[in-house]
Formats: C-alpha cells, sequence, structure tokens
C-alpha cells in the first residue's frame, strides 16, 4: 500500500497538470480569438435589475434591440433605431482609478 505522502505528491502532480491544461487551452482560445464579437452585433447597454432579471440593447446593424432576460429566458421587449439612442453618459471611475486614489492617499505625507 503506498504512503500517504506518495498519495499526497500524486494528488498534487495530477493538480499542476490539469491547471497548466486549462491555461494552454484558455491560451489557444485567446490566440484564435473565441469569444470575442464579431460581425454586425454590439452590446451597447446592460441593466440588472435584480439577481435574475436584466435588460440589455443589442444592436444589430441599424436596429438595436431591447431585450428581457429572466427566470424563464429571453424575450424581445422592442426594438428602435440606431440613430434614435441616445449617447452614452460617462461611466463612473473604473476600479483602476479608484485603487490608484486609495495608494496616492495611503502613500501622501
Amino acid at each position: 500500500m503506498p504512503s500517504y505522502a506518495a498519495y499526497l505528491v500524486e494528488t498534487f502532480v495530477t493538480l499542476l497538470a490539469v491547471c497548466a491544461l486549462a491555461v494552454a487551452v484558455l491560451w489557444g482560445a485567446r490566440r484564435l480569438g473565441l469569444g470575442r464579437p464579431s460581425g454586425p452585433i454590439e452590446l451597447v447597454g446592460h441593466l440588472p435589475l435584480d439577481a435574475r432579471r436584466a435588460v440589455y440593447l443589442v444592436r444589430v446593424g441599424a436596429q438595436v434591440f431591447v431585450i428581457g432576460m429572466g427566470e424563464s429566458g429571453m424575450m424581445k421587449l422592442g426594438e428602435i433605431a440606431a440613430s434614435e439612442l441616445p449617447e452614452a453618459s460617462p461611466r463612473g471611475p473604473t476600479f483602476g482609478d479608484v485603487i490608484a486614489r486609495v495608494r496616492a492617499r495611503r502613500d501622501a505625507p
């Protein structure tokens, strides 16, 4: 019967092999461009309503579709012309901006 230490080493080596394989697959998928948007479709906006419901604005060509997502799936709520879509308001600070501001305050005398 193998020792407990041998079992731990074998488990650790297997875990490292699985992690290395996952990194290699993700790196290869990124290099191939899998998961990136392509074509004439673009996500314009997203509004979470609660943990399981949200409203999306999806631009397809010159049309913008209003899509509702919930427990029952996807539902088209409406559509508007892309030219009627108001300009997006600038977003607030990014997480990186907040971290930089906190670090600047911490490093200040």
